[in-house]
């Protein structure tokens, strides 16, 4: 009998629909029946793992069954419960990045605090339907393909004993990885209940992806890289993006339609896509956009779709940046969310550091800084929007010119603050991690470095490699905070606001509340 491995995941949702993800043990027919009416879809199969998402025009709560057997929900859980989304959009909706999937014994609490959205799942059990956020956005490092834990590490022990050692291999470990993240009772109810949308940044894949074209250069002589990268793209495609698109979106897309027609394993079609994607991203979009009620959402990919030319070097490549140019054109909106897994707007010290470490990097000063600068680069990851400073300008004159207030939700930095540009509605949240903390000497250097010496050399470094000061200015308002945390931003109010929480044990507390006037 068939059984549910991952999931059920609630991810796409709309006025009309949502859509319903699910792994198995075994090739089935699934069905999500809510209030009486069933909706149905069978499995697909890629390297040996099974696969459907179910699209649903109803709300209330479900169940989901497998082969006419009932699988879910659990029967010391809530019910899941589907809930559209109303026509003014979503009240709510609860963002963070960089989660790492380790027990939560009092050893693992020590070393990475406590997991806040497995509390917030925890609390969420108890709490009334009307305080639930409406929206989930995982704004990358859903997954630690590079740091694995030692229950992923024993997997691959028990598996193989090749290269890369300590560090995920092929797609078998991927689904591995992906079902340890997602399958604590806690979280796994969470997910059920609360729609999702993600998006990729470095750890999913492995850290510095894509920082720069000598990055790829040495990743290119690295035997098992290939294997990697394709496993990496193709178990993204499955995990996270296929529930970022509508049911219409899924209904055009080659790969899913390919995969749902072929009798037997569809491995070879899901690998040749996620090849293509690596070697020619132009030819494919990570990034998606969502209307939300009066707001528009989008969600930008900041690490695929990178053009790493050294004499133009692209946060976006063109074509993508025609295609986000054209949401931001969109009518009827009232608001721009524009989430991107790494920050816009940093500290202004390490912003200027970031400025002139690409340009040292790209020959500024030579052959010999270039080479020192390359290392130091990826050495402590300059690889945000400043560190592609043609990108950032055309954002921050693209902003300037949007007649709507934007909100730019980020992550990756593993520390949380609120910074607002000059005389525009442009705020940018970030929130970071959501478990994964620095250490205190850590957050001590970060503070020191991106708050205090930084803030003082950067302006001074960026002056002295004769770099134009930024289009944009901007201050960091809150923060930064260090603690593990989950933010939500409350949208129905006037101003918006946003808080972040933390958690002791279970327990969720507030960090800080701030408003966006």
């Amino acid at each position: 009998m068939p059984e549910l491995v991952v999931g059920p995941m609630l991810r796409y949702v709309d006025e009309t629909d949502a859509s319903v993800w699910v792994e198995t043990s075994e090739p089935c027919e699934v069905t999500v029946e809510v209030g009486g009416t069933r909706s149905r879809a069978a499995t697909f199969t890629v390297h040996g793992h099974h696969y459907a998402i179910v699209d649903v025009a109803h709300e209330g709560t479900y169940e989901v069954r497998l082969d006419g057997q009932v699988v879910w929900p659990l029967p010391d859980h809530p019910p899941s419960r589907i809930r559209l989304l109303g026509p003014g959009g979503p009240r709510r909706v609860m963002f963070g990045s960089c989660r790492t999937s380790v027990p939560h014994d009092t050893l693992h609490t020590i070393s990475h605090g406590v997991d806040v959205l497995r509390a917030y799942g925890c609390t969420m059990m108890g709490a009334p339907e009307e305080d639930w956020p409406d929206l989930l956005l995982l704004l990358g490092d859903q997954v630690y393909a590079d740091e694995p834990s030692s229950e992923m590490l024993e997997f691959i022990k028990n598996r193989r004993d090749g290269e890369p050692v300590g560090e995920i291999a092929d797609f078998e470990e991927y689904a591995e990885l992906y079902r340890q993240a997602w399958t604590d009772p806690e979280i796994r109810w969470l997910l059920s209940t609360v729609p999702t949308a993600m998006i990729f940044d470095d750890h999913d894949l492995r850290d510095d992806w894509n920082t720069s074209a000598t990055w790829r250069e040495q990743m290119a002589r690295v035997p098992w890289w290939p294997r990697r990268v394709i496993s990496g793209l193709g178990a993204y495609w499955v995990y996270q993006h296929l529930g970022n698109m509508s049911p219409e979106e899924r209904a055009s897309d080659d790969v899913l339609t390919r995969l749902c027609k072929t009798e037997g394993d569809g491995a070879e079609i899901l690998d040749a896509f996620a090849e293509h994607s690596d070697a020619a991203p132009t030819d494919n979009r990570w990034s998606y956009a969502r209307d939300l009620g009066d707001t528009r959402l989008i969600m930008l990919d900041s690490r695929c779709a990178r053009q790493l030319d050294p004499g133009d070097r692209r946060m976006i490549d063109p074509v993508e940046w025609e295609w986000f140019t054209e949401q931001l054109r969109r009518e009827g909106v009232k608001r721009f969310l524009i989430g991107t897994s790494v920050p816009f707007l940093l500290p202004a010290g390490i912003h200027h550091i970031q400025n002139w470490n690409e340009k040292l990097a790209q020959g500024g000063w030579g052959p010999r800084v270039a080479r020192w600068s390359e290392r130091l680069r990826q050495y402590v990851d300059l690889e945000h929007w400043a560190a592609f400073r043609r990108s950032f300008e055309d954002m921050a004159r693209l902003l300037a010119r949007t007649d709507k207030p934007v909100i730019i939700l980020s992550g990756d930095v593993h520390y949380s603050y609120v910074a607002k540009a000059d005389g525009l509605p442009v705020y940018q949240l970030v929130c970071s991690p959501i478990r994964n903390p620095l250490s205190r000497t850590l957050r001590l250097a970060n503070i020191v470095a991106q708050f205090g010496v930084a803030t003082l050399i950067g302006g001074w470094l960026a002056r002295l490699a004769r770099i134009p000061k930024p289009s944009m200015k901007w201050r960091i308002a809150h923060g930064p905070w260090f603690s593990n945390a989950v933010a939500t931003l409350t949208l129905d109010t006037d101003p918006p606001s946003a808080r972040w929480d933390t958690a002791a044990a279970t327990e969720i507390s507030e960090v800080s509340t701030v408003r966006l006037p």
